[in-house]
């Protein structure tokens, strides 16, 4: 979906970022600046900086940027267009019929089919579920002790053991192109298609729109594997969806409960907590703690209680934090899942053991006791430095003391003796880079990716001051940057200065509607330039290193393409004179 420059631009000058951010968190004037806490990270220190002036936004602790769609995209998971529809509405901008490129809608037409192909086949795992003759799906769900409304809310069915369902789309007059796009089936040149989903009774997966977007099925005999999910599709991202959430969400529940399986979040939805939700088969991603945090500020951990479900609630834990969630761990002893849980024990004592849950740490804390040997003063010792350790994650000083306090009283320490031992470890890792959760580069990563930095400063330079254009544009050419997205930005950056005088970074960020894309342009964009109190001559160093080792890369690239002598020699010449370069800030 297209919406012309003009419109898009219109919308981004009438609305203020700060007053738009604003809504969303508190910020407070720091200089020229406006700043709060970071809505994409956990942190108690504010890091999260908004420039007026730029009309830009920049996080000093995870590196997130951009302008007010790249906001809106971010912390409502909103698609480009979906951001300029809803900005739109808020500053009162009139939007014109959406222009749709050819691509653009053989990709929406595409994406309705496999949709439409969900739904039909979801319809069609139900009818069989009802009229199996042997009604092993519909006994398997009974014998779960799920209800005739709740098989029927959550449109669980059969794929039963003769398949049938490709004759069934086929029959809708579905082609096999967009069959096998929509990953129920496989194909084979000689022996045609065949159900990829056979005698498994079906989850339907639904999106937040209630619309089927795939399928999970657990087999009926023994048979490997036990659970068969669909593939990603063009309307499936499994790391963007969780099971359950298109219920969950009206909930208006303060807390989600997250779970492991189908049948557990069924369950616990039976059971009346319907702010159930699970991830698709494997371990939770940033993408769906950062959908989950649209709805709720807190979510209560509810896996399994084996080895398995503990190393998972320990792996989900900094990532849902990193969203900006609260986190507690539900104690589900003696049993292993939710569905043993109320079976045994009820539905009033589950709900006991939410209100009961334990804060993430204190469950981190408690699984790093049973690896050590209390009965061992050196095991004991290593246990309170490695917890010690662990409490610098508190940035905030009187978070730290306070669950300091409360650790020492729970495990019978001294304070002010765990005290010094986090104090030992904080001087330990001084100097040491704290993971923010973002991948850490490797030194080879570094190397190879120095041109790559060296560009993503030059752009950031151009952009925040301009004047620097004036300088270096007879040197430096949009073809000097081979990668994309820094092409794109050199070229947009040096056409606006050409057309307009000037550069608008968040006008600039326009063109870029693509997520990862804008990610990159964002962080170019909105980070901090070269200090204008810095020496002059400083300044002058630095942008002659760096635009001779771009230019040297350029031409390097050049030189290895090379066929005749003649432009061999040529640029062995630029090479040279490059060496004699000088660009001065200082004059006119």
């Amino acid at each position: 979906m297209y919406y012309p420059d003009e419109t898009i631009e219109e919308i981004r000058s009438r609305t203020d970022i700060v007053a738009f951010i604003s809504s969303y968190i508190d910020l407070k004037r720091r200089g020229a600046n406006y700043v709060g806490r970071c809505p994409f990270h956990s942190e108690k220190t504010p890091s999260f900086s908004v420039n007026p002036s730029r009309q830009m936004y920049h996080c000093f602790g995870c590196g997130t940027g951009g302008n007010v769609f790249t906001f809106a995209m971010e912390y409502d998971n909103l698609t480009f267009p979906e951001a300029v529809q809803m900005l739109a509405k808020r500053c009162g901008v009139s939007l014109p019929e959406a222009e749709e490129s050819e691509e653009s809608r053989k990709q929406d037409s595409i994406k309705k089919r496999v949709l439409d192909i969900q739904n039909d086949a979801g319809v069609f795992y139900y009818s069989v579920l009802k009229s199996d003759k042997d009604r092993a799906g519909y006994r398997y769900f009974t014998g779960r002790g799920l209800t005739d409304d709740t098989i029927r809310k959550f449109g669980l069915g059969y794929s039963g053991k003769t398949g049938g369902l490709y004759r069934y789309l086929k029959g809708k007059g579905y082609s096999d192109s967009e069959l096998n796009m929509s990953g129920l089936f496989s194909f084979d040149e000689r022996k045609g298609a065949r159900d990829k989903f056979w005698n498994r009774v079906m989850f339907p997966i639904m999106d937040v729109n209630n619309r089927v977007i795939a399928f999970g099925g657990r087999v009926m005999g023994d048979a490997l594997p036990k659970y068969l999910n669909s593939p990603e599709t063009v309307v499936f991202d499994k790391s963007r969806n969780l099971y359950g959430l298109n219920y969950a969400k009206k909930s208006r529940s303060k807390y989600f409960i997250l779970c492991e399986g189908y049948m557990d979040v069924i369950m616990l939805h039976q059971a009346g907590f319907e702010c159930a939700c699970a991830s698709l088969g494997t371990a939770l991603t940033q993408l769906q703690a950062n959908l989950i945090k649209r709805y709720v500020n807190q979510v209560i951990i509810s896996y399994d209680s084996d080895d398995a479900g503990t190393k998972a609630s320990l792996r989900a834990i900094p990532i849902l934090k990193n969203a900006g969630l609260s986190v507690k761990v539900l104690d589900m002893s003696p049993y292993k899942d939710p569905d043993e849980f109320i079976k045994n024990l009820g539905v009033d004592e589950y709900r006991n053991r939410i209100d009961n849950a334990e804060n993430s740490f204190y469950f981190e804390i408690s699984v790093l006791e049973r690896n050590y040997d209390f009965s061992d003063p050196e095991q004991k010792t290593v246990f309170f430095n490695e917890t010690a350790r662990r409490l610098l994650v508190f940035e905030d000083e009187l978070e730290r003391s306070n669950y300091t306090e409360a650790i020492a009283a729970k495990y019978n320490i001294r304070t002010d003796q765990l005290k010094n031992l986090v104090a030992k470890q904080s001087a330990n890792i001084a100097g040491i880079p704290v993971s923010s959760g973002k991948y850490k580069r490797n030194a080879n990563d570094k190397k190879e990716d120095g041109i790559g930095q060296a560009q993503a400063l030059l752009l950031s330079w151009m952009a925040g001051e301009p004047g620097i254009i004036e300088k270096i544009k007879d040197i430096i050419s949009t073809e000097d940057f081979f990668e994309e997205p820094y092409r794109r930005l050199a070229k947009l950056i040096f056409s606006q200065y050409e057309n307009e005088g000037t550069v608008v970074p968040a006008k600039i960020l326009n063109n870029f509607q693509n997520a990862e894309e804008q990610t990159v342009v964002a962080n170019i964009l909105s980070r901090n330039i070269p200090d204008d109190k810095r020496d002059m001559n400083e300044k002058e160093k630095v942008l002659n290193e760096i635009v001779k080792r771009i230019r040297k890369q350029s031409i390097d690239r050049m030189t290895r393409n090379v066929t005749k002598l003649e432009e061999l020699q040529n640029l062995m010449i630029m090479r040279a004179d490059l060496q004699k370069l000088h660009i001065s800030l200082q004059d006119g």
